[in-house]
């Protein structure tokens, strides 16, 4: 109901490819390789369907919204970046047309690799769709070794900053886990304030705050939504961010974790 009506065609397609995000199963169970040699098919394949990035994170309580409950023990978190000139816009409908169309292309590639899982006799389920209600995207990428969480309450990966959406399948094929990883984004975010003074509705500040029992970054919703509705879309914090530069993350992560040592 909030999106403009440039970005409603969008949104229809991503209901439209939603509709096979789950399916059948193949009664019969393919002989695997080692865990390892099937972990890097599958990251291989992820990105032969279009992710620019690929990592497996065990599904934990952290990623579920409170009274969910899922049985897949494995997640296959995967990004697309958005085009940097569309998004130069923000918040402007042109923005908002481009964020759908990677949540568009993000369905999409969901929906080809849990088929082929499924295809091998293991469930699968892409969870694709901007407005999941089932899992958290951003704490499954985290542990996958995507990226690190921001001021901004987004995820900062070093190839493309926030410039990104992000997926999910969930599964039961045993693949092996990734690790965390240390960018440097602590470092930056505790000194940059360039999203806590370019937010307009001022959600974001520079303290941590207790959530769930950790202390994280966090954004105040009940400031960020009501603006986010206005302008049907807004994303200023992530395109101001110093990671989300084209080609600037490896040399910032670089020089942050060299500062640091």
């Amino acid at each position: 109901l909030m999106a403009s009506w440039r970005a409603i065609p969008q949104s229809l397609l991503i209901r439209w490819h939603s509709r096979n995000c789950d399916g059948p199963v193949a009664p019969e169970q393919q002989a695997l390789e080692d865990p390892v040699t099937l972990t890097n098919q599958i990251k291989a394949v992820a990105k032969d369907e279009g992710a620019a990035i690929v990592g497996i994170a065990r599904v934990t309580e952290a990623a579920y919204y409170e009274h969910t409950s899922l049985d897949y023990p494995i997640a296959i978190c995967f990004g697309i970046p958005m085009d940097r000139q569309e998004m130069a816009a923000v918040p402007q409908d042109r923005a908002a047309v481009e964020v759908l169309r990677i949540y568009k292309e993000l369905a999409i590639t969901g929906n080809h690799l849990a088929a082929r899982i499924r295809q091998m006799g293991w469930r699968a389920k892409s969870y694709a769709d901007s407005n999941s209600t089932d899992i958290l995207q951003i704490p499954l990428a985290i542990d996958a070794g995507l990226g690190e969480l921001g001021k901004h309450g987004s995820l900062i990966c070093q190839d493309y900053g926030s410039n990104l959406r992000i997926a999910t399948v969930l599964t039961d094929l045993p693949l092996v886990p990734d690790e965390p990883v240390d960018i440097g984004v602590e470092d930056l975010c505790a000194s940059c304030k360039r999203c806590t003074i370019d937010c307009p509705p001022d959600a974001i500040t520079d303290t941590k705050q207790m959530v769930r029992g950790v202390n994280k970054w966090y954004v105040d919703f009940d400031k960020c939504a009501p603006y986010f509705s206005i302008t049907g879309g807004c994303a200023i914090c992530i395109q101001v961010c110093p990671f989300s530069e084209e080609g600037k993350g490896l040399k910032l992560s670089g020089q942050l974790l060299r500062r640091r040592a």
